[in-house]
Parts: structure tokens; C-alpha cells; sequence
């Protein structure tokens, strides 16, 4: 096995950045970067801390972040499995980055730059769904900004219908729960779970 151990090794192997690649990258939001962040329902979080890194899928009704301007994004924190990875390592490590996919779109929009975890009252009231608000808000200064090259999602054919695999050819939950743990109830939980999420959604 040939390991690249040096930044000069790296860079002879792949050559030269484009003008396109360092063009896109902007310090906040164009327009048309807002419209398509505007236009995604999920985007994963991924955070550093102590422990090291986590990537979290955060996903909403609608666009699951609000643009604040065009330097500065808001993310509620909805119901989830109280593990708050991500916000324990932005507590500690500011530095987060994003990645929003947009239903039907080759291109991913991407933000890298820094956050904040808030609990102010008129923020999480302001994110009311079905009577409920979210616990905090994850609030996102953009350092960058710029959208991927269409290549990864064209070449999964993510969009493609005819791709999605059928539910029943995967584990349930409740499978991959018992491999991890052997004497958990599987059964119960994968019969149990639809009511569960749909009653705790938000």
C-alpha cells in the first residue's frame, strides 16, 4: 500500500483547483445561495469536540433552517434521542460545518463557520409547530459558503426512484438495536416506534 504522507504528494496527484472551485466560494449568503438553502428540508450537522468529531442529520417541514441574513442561519434543535452530541461539542468547539440536500437537485450547498447554542425565549417561540417549540436553537455564523459539484449525487442517482431500496430488504431499528445489544426487545421497539415518533415529531 502507497501512502500519501505530505501535502505536496497530495497535490501532485490531483493537479490543479479549478477557477469554478474557488470562485463559488463566498464569505455569506448570495441570493442564490439563500434560495437554495431556503428550498432544503435537510441538512447534516457535523460538529468537533473533545471525544472528536460527529455528523448529525437534521432534517424539517419545510426549510430546516431559517435565514436570518445573509450571515447568519437558525437551526432548531427538535425532538430527537437526547444524546445532544452536537450540542455538547458546540458548546466546547464553535466551528461547525453543513450540508443541505434539496429533493430533486444534483447540487448540495455547503457552510462552513461557527455556532452558538440558544435558549432565548422569543427564539424558540418564534419556531412554534403543532403548539411546540424546540429546546434550543443552533445559531450558524457563515465563514463560507459554496455549492458541490453535482458528480456525488448524480453518480448515487439519489433522486431516482427506481433506485430506493425497499424497507423490508433492510434491518428494522429493532434489528440493528438487538445486534448491538443481544437481549434487547427488539419486537416491542419496532412495533411500539411509529406511534412514538408521530406523537413526539416535534
Amino acid at each position: 500500500m502507497t501512502i500519501i504522507s505530505s501535502v505536496e504528494e497530495l497535490k501532485a496527484v490531483y493537479g490543479e483547483v479549478t477557477e469554478a472551485s474557488i470562485a463559488k466560494v463566498t464569505t455569506s449568503l448570495t441570493p442564490a445561495y439563500r434560495r437554495m438553502i431556503e428550498m432544503s428540508p435537510f441538512v447534516a450537522l457535523a460538529t468537533v469536540g473533545p471525544e472528536g468529531l460527529d455528523c448529525s442529520p437534521r432534517g424539517d417541514r419545510g426549510a430546516v433552517v431559517r435565514v436570518e441574513d445573509e450571515n447568519t442561519l437558525a437551526l432548531p434543535d427538535w425532538r430527537g434521542n437526547n444524546r445532544i452530541d452536537s450540542l455538547l461539542n458546540i458548546v466546547r468547539d464553535p466551528r461547525v460545518a453543513l450540508m443541505f440536500l434539496i429533493p430533486g437537485s444534483n447540487s448540495v450547498m455547503r457552510i462552513n463557520g461557527r455556532a452558538v447554542v440558544s435558549v432565548a425565549p422569543d427564539l424558540l417561540a418564534s419556531f412554534e409547530m403543532e403548539g411546540r417549540h424546540p429546546r434550543s436553537v443552533v445559531v450558524v455564523t457563515i465563514d463560507e459558503a459554496y455549492f458541490q459539484c453535482a458528480r456525488a449525487v448524480m453518480r448515487a442517482e439519489l433522486w431516482n426512484a427506481e433506485r430506493q431500496i425497499e424497507p423490508t430488504d433492510l434491518p428494522t431499528p429493532g434489528d440493528m438495536l438487538k445486534a448491538a445489544k443481544a437481549d434487547f426487545d427488539r419486537d416491542s421497539y419496532d412495533r411500539e416506534w411509529p406511534a412514538r415518533a408521530a406523537k413526539t415529531m416535534w
